[in-house]
């Protein structure tokens, strides 16, 4: 019990910061940061999914290192290495909310 209060902390500190997107939690919203990879292929890819700077992201599952998520109203699986090329954080909504509350 008191090593999963410990795991979910780490998690929730995970996401204060930037951080990529297989660390994400699934059903949560985040807004990408960047596409983190020197592959211009990689990147171009991401991009024709409509993942780039300043747009929301949501995992909806993860199976077996494959991770399908939520970007403009569409789904798409993708693998481990896609997931942490895109760096993400908070989404615009909770950064209004933290906001509020200080």
């Amino acid at each position: 019990m008191y090593n999963a209060a410990i795991n979910i902390l780490e998690v929730e500190n995970v996401t204060e910061s930037e951080t990529n997107l297989s660390n994400a939690i699934i059903d949560k919203e985040y807004l990408i940061k960047e596409i983190q990879t020197d592959d211009t292929e990689l990147k171009n890819f991401l991009f024709s999914l409509g993942c780039f700077k300043g747009e929301s992201v949501t995992i909806i599952s993860v199976l077996s290192e494959n991770y399908v998520i939520n970007v403009k109203d569409s789904r798409y699986s993708i693998d481990a290495d896609l997931a942490k090329a895109i760096i993400i954080s908070r989404s615009k909504h909770e950064n209004c909310v933290n906001r509020q509350s200080q």
